[in-house]
């Protein structure tokens, strides 16, 4: 099995000793993604819903690069630190996904890193 490392200029830089993503055997391994702007760094917004948005704008970029989509994703993890803010993050969520629905799973979590309120991670398909 041929592994590849994923890297995006289209989506932060990891924060850690890990990549954006691996692919292998026609599956893509995202890591998880928090509402960082890419070329800055700095947390998009002060809310949930927009730190949500800018996470899953970072997703799709290291989607694109891994020759994968939004439609080709079949599972995530939103780890959120408030479960508060479930119902906006399902907003941006559905909106990005369309009528496309991946399995997932949502857990309240004490913090994450940078102060993040969200950190999104995936699995998906490559396009073939």
């Amino acid at each position: 099995m041929h592994l590849r490392k994923i890297y995006t200029t289209e989506a932060p830089e990891a924060i850690g000793p890990y990549s954006q993503a691996i692919t292998g055997n026609g599956m893509v391994f995202c890591s998880g993604q928090l509402g960082l702007h890419p070329q800055s760094g700095e947390m998009v917004g002060e809310t949930a819903a927009s730190q949500a948005k800018q996470a899953l704008e970072n997703l799709r970029a290291v989607l694109a690069e891994a020759g994968s989509g939004m439609q080709q994703v079949v599972k995530t993890t939103i780890y959120l630190v408030n479960m508060e803010d479930f119902a906006a993050v399902n907003e941006v969520y559905a909106h990005f996904f369309g009528d496309w629905k991946p399995a997932r799973v949502t857990v309240a979590v004490k913090e994450l890193p940078k102060k993040a309120k969200i950190e999104i991670a995936a699995i998906a398909l490559t396009k073939s």
